[in-house]
């Protein structure tokens, strides 16, 4: 049985925009990382990851082991004072989930010992698509903070603009992970290994 390690869905949610005369700098923020579990069943390593199989969280038409998702929104600040549009603060506000498994029954030794070092291992995994979220937002902000477009009083050609360069963000953002999956979940990578030792270990 092969499960592919990670699926990272990307939910973006704009928020209100507040129009406003006055420039004001909001630069200080900090992720919100949720751990989201999900129960397997199993007291020995294949019996666990025969379970991951059965119950792991859906990514497109297989089971993933694990996966990251985020919900990342924004409070943005607008000038409009010259009859243009000019972002003057942008504030994320960004969620991440990390969906993991976890078993419902106690583990004895060595299942137990070789339960927690295939979770660490996953868990790291996950945590460097959380990374990529927090660059790409911060990216967000270095880029578009200060931004100026001219004849623009309601912002519409601004927040077409927003979009254009969020979504390249988010097309590196993918491809980052798509290349750390790629070494990862290759033959001989972290990730099999990870499995390996699980399943083999008893």
């Amino acid at each position: 049985m092969r499960i592919a390690v990670l699926s990272v869905v990307f939910v973006f949610l704009f928020s209100g925009v507040a129009l406003t005369e006055k420039a004001h700098a909001e630069d200080d923020w900090k992720a919100v990382e949720v751990i989201k579990p999900y129960a397997i069943s199993g007291r020995t390593g294949p019996q666990l990851y025969e379970s991951i199989g059965e119950r792991g969280p859906k990514a497109g038409k297989s089971r993933v082991i694990a996966h990251t998702t985020f919900v990342l929104t924004w409070d943005r600040k607008f000038d409009t004072s010259n009859n243009g549009c000019t972002i003057v603060s942008a504030k994320p506000k960004l969620k991440i989930t990390y969906t993991l498994p976890k078993p419902s029954q106690k583990l004895a030794s060595p299942v137990k010992e070789n339960w927690e070092r295939f979770y660490d291992g996953i868990y790291k995994h996950e945590l460097v698509h959380g990374e990529t979220a927090k660059d790409m937002t911060r990216e967000i902000v270095r880029t578009t903070v200060g931004l100026s477009i001219p004849d623009d009083p309601k912002c519409q050609k601004m927040r077409r603009e927003l979009i254009n360069r969020i979504n390249a963000l988010v097309a590196v953002q993918r491809q980052q992970g798509r290349d750390f999956d790629r070494v990862e979940m290759g033959s001989g990578g972290n990730v099999e290994q990870l499995i390996l030792a699980l399943v083999n270990g008893g």
